[in-house]
């Protein structure tokens, strides 16, 4: 199987686990299943694979379950986002969010149920590696929670006063680092030397949100837009306007791909940065900046 079939592979494996125990309430199995697919570009599996596999990937379930859990948890973090008590995000990915679809009160128990199954996905899935199922779990804890994690990320979002930077390592740079560490992880690799990497990934992802949540469309985007000036939320094109930002996510694209350990699988690491970069900011949106 491909990368894509992996995880996608893994994702239906993890939620059919959940659902085949035969007192599923059926609106939340629904629910949950809505919210993971169809997914979106799933770069953040697709990084973990990618690292396991520079790494040697000498075991693929360790791997898929942590690809798997990564993804279960952007996921989770996707339906709370979207909950009208922050967002109140009415489409994502072009489908109706999973509050519009199925009511608030379901859609905050999904995004729970979704983070409970990443961890559960992780402890089946390297039951047999013990050690790295601990690190990958400390690993997983540490993208999430406070004081670093997503939900410190949400956080932000309701202080007076905020740091982009800050706010933005938190909300987005966290669980791509936590991607890049548990691909070393699950291979029995050191995560250390790619830690730099998930950093730039995750800053540049966040600046490209905030351009295309300026200069795109929701048709092109399948989410509302100009959502932070609405909510007045951090946003890089508010702080250093729309040139500077597109230079920023630039230069940040530039130095994840040179934060790329020597390894075998640089180049290929490489063409996917290059592509995820083109996919995120592509020349409509250039075009339209200017």
């Amino acid at each position: 199987m491909n990368a894509t079939q992996r995880i996608e592979q893994a994702l239906a494996n993890a939620l059919e686990c959940w659902e085949t125990n035969g007192i599923d309430p059926p609106r939340l199995a629904a629910a949950m299943r809505h919210a993971v697919f169809p997914g979106g570009a799933r770069i953040r599996p697709r990084l973990c694979l990618a690292i396991a596999a520079a790494s040697g990937d000498p075991d693929p379930d360790v791997t898929d379950a942590a690809a798997a859990a990564i993804e279960l948890m952007h996921c989770a973090s996707l339906v709370h986002d979207d909950l009208p008590c922050f967002d109140n995000a009415r489409t994502r990915r072009g489908l109706p969010s999973v509050h519009t679809a199925f009511g608030e009160r379901i859609a905050v128990l999904t995004g729970d149920a979704l983070i409970v199954l990443a961890f559960e996905t992780i402890a089946k899935g390297a039951a047999h590696q013990p050690e790295r199922m601990l690190a990958l779990l400390l690993t997983l804890s540490r993208g999430v929670g406070a004081p670093h994690g997503i939900v410190a990320g949400q956080a932000w979002e309701c202080e007076p006063n905020v740091d982009l930077r800050v706010y933005q390592r938190a909300k987005t740079g966290s669980l791509f680092v936590a991607a890049v560490t548990a691909g070393a992880q699950a291979a029995g690799g050191n995560p250390i030397p790619w830690q730099a990497l998930g950093e730039r990934l995750g800053e540049a992802y966040q600046v490209a949100d905030d351009i295309r949540d300026v200069v795109a469309t929701a048709e092109a985007l399948g989410k509302p837009v100009h959502r932070d000036e609405e909510l007045g939320r951090p946003n890089a094109v508010d702080q250093l306007g729309l040139d500077a930002a597109l230079e920023r996510f630039d230069s940040l694209v530039a130095k994840a791909s040179a934060a790329i350990p020597r390894c075998a699988g640089a180049p290929m690491l490489r063409q996917l940065i290059r592509a995820e970069a083109q996919r995120l900011i592509p020349e409509e949106f250039q075009r339209r900046a200017a």
